[in-house]
């Protein structure tokens, strides 16, 4: 058993969202055991999952690992929603109907409300809904014991409980018996101890991880190192989760298989590219009603979430510049129709800096001395240091709250610099995120906890691994059904023209969609 390392830089993507007004935070257990463990096949062929390589050339997909995960926090804590004259949940004695108590969220009584926001969110979320269907009473994930640590909402309701079922509400989930801790406005305490909670059960043991941001894996190591000893797979859909993860397998600290869910193809086209589309006009509207017709906007990053977002404000017609280290990424945006510049050049004139580089310190202190007033700053990046906010907090500037997730920081001579979401990201504070894309995510996710539970001993080493290409389009081809899209077969001949097979996979691991 290696010796415990806790994750660096861990709880920056828990934090990004912390003040987040449609969704919440949560930790939860969920166990199966009522049919002997059964490997289910979703789709012909299936293969196994293909190891994804870590090299030295591979592009950081991760904002800065050096800053603490509460260094900026704490100045921002004053400028929580919630209500501080109310009960801490720690604090109240609830039980469900069935009169266990075996869970803490802020009112169990919303669980009814709960659950007519878990029907809506099934309607859109067809792909999940059509494995509970094929899996026809099976149990994929028979005798799992699934811990998990991601964002609340109706829609991440409906993959926990197809994961119930196979082994918004979090009140919902208490009542049909998940063991769910979560509330709106936890604190930096609040957080952890939902974990701990979910993590340290008498009389119960996880022995799979699905993990968001890597807070909970940081936890395991930190706190339950001996926990590792029974844990069969860690499933993991973020960034910075990822990157985690990598580190540790660089450093031969990971001590059991993981599956690196963020980097499918289906995700990052999904939750980076089509998402960020329509978020990111969505979350302007919301917080600033700007109109973008004939507004400068420089966006700082061409990857999948910055063509996303030029897209949408290209269309609207804003006159839209790029800022760009990635060669290819600059020529890609030339292409497009974009001005390729250095935020420098560009910064006294536009109207709006959007960032979406995964960086830290991309807008600076000099960068925002220097903007004209009325200039909208926010991130659609990663985490919470794009944009330099800390540098903002100084004495000689004043911080003036003009509505929710919405900050005005005035300058000695008047200027003002609107700032949103205090740096965090917009599309999951200031605006919702598809429930479509949601189940794209969570299809993902739980085919890759049926493959890490169900993998037969010595199929994946203490490594990280990428969802193979077959199972990428699976995910696909579940959704296609809510457009009535309709696929081409092959045939025989065309198959063996191309040097495939039939149901693919259609394209090799190296393509670039």
């Amino acid at each position: 058993m290696p010796d415990a390392m806790p994750l660096p830089g861990v709880g920056e993507e828990r934090k990004q969202a912390k003040e987040i007004e449609d969704a919440e935070k949560y930790s939860f257990m969920a166990t199966v055991t009522k049919a002997p463990k059964k490997q289910i096949q979703f789709a012909d062929d299936m293969q196994e999952f293909t190891k994804f390589p870590t090299k030295t050339g591979r592009r950081s997909l991760s904002r800065s690992i050096s800053q603490s995960s509460t260094d900026s926090y704490s100045s921002a804590a004053s400028y929580t929603d919630s209500s501080d004259d109310e009960v801490s949940p720690r604090d109240k004695q609830q039980t469900n109907s069935k009169g266990s108590s075996n869970f803490c969220v802020k009112n169990i009584k919303q669980a009814e409300f709960g659950r007519r926001e878990i029907e809506i969110a099934e309607q859109d979320m067809s792909a999940l809904i059509s494995l509970r269907k094929r899996a026809q009473g099976e149990k994929p994930l028979a005798g799992a014991k699934i811990v998990g640590c991601t964002h609340i909402t109706a829609q991440t309701a409906v993959l926990i409980e197809t994961l119930w079922r196979w082994g918004p509400s979090a009140a919902a989930l208490a009542e049909a018996g998940v063991a769910v801790f979560a509330w709106k406005g936890e604190s930096e305490d609040d957080f952890w101890w939902c974990i701990d909670r979910c993590v340290n059960m008498d009389g119960w043991q996880a022995n799979m991880i699905l993990d968001d941001g890597g807070d909970l894996t940081h936890w395991v190591y930190k706190k339950y190192p001996n926990v590792f000893k029974k844990i069969r797979g860690i499933v993991e859909e973020s960034v910075t989760g990822v990157h985690r993860l990598y580190q540790l397998s660089k450093a031969g600290k990971l001590c059991v298989p993981a599956m690196n869910v963020n980097d499918s193809v289906t995700k990052q086209k999904f939750d980076n590219l089509y998402c960020c589309r329509e978020s990111i006009l969505d979350g302007l509207k919301r917080t600033t009603d700007v109109m973008f017709g004939g507004k400068q906007v420089v966006v700082c990053g061409y990857g999948e979430v910055g063509k996303g977002c030029c897209a949408a404000l290209k269309a609207l017609g804003a006159i839209v510049y790029i800022t760009e280290i990635d060669p290819i990424c600059a020529l890609q945006a030339c292409m497009d129709g974009f001005r390729v510049v250095k935020l420098s050049e560009v910064i006294r004139q536009v109207d709006v800096v959007i960032t979406c580089t995964g960086n830290k310190n991309v807008v600076t202190r000099e960068h925002l001395d220097r903007m004209k007033n009325s200039c909208i700053v926010c991130n659609m990046g990663h985490s919470n240091t794009e944009i330099d906010v800390t540098s903002l907090r100084t004495p000689e500037l004043t911080w003036e709250r003009v509505r929710s997730q919405v900050d005005h920081v005035i300058w000695p001579d008047g200027k003002r610099v609107v700032l949103l979401a205090e740096g965090r990201l917009l599309n999951l504070s200031c605006s919702t995120v598809p429930t479509f894309v949601l189940s794209i995510t969570a299809t993902t996710q739980a085919l890759a906890l049926i493959e890490l539970y169900n993998a037969p001993e010595g199929r994946y080493k203490q490594d990280v691994y990428l969802l193979p290409k077959k199972m990428d389009e699976y995910v696909a081809s579940l959704h296609l059904p809510s457009f009535d899209a309709h696929l081409t077969e092959l045939t025989d001949d065309q198959a063996k023209y191309l040097g495939l097979n039939k149901n693919g996979p259609f394209k090799p691991n190296y393509y670039r969609y």
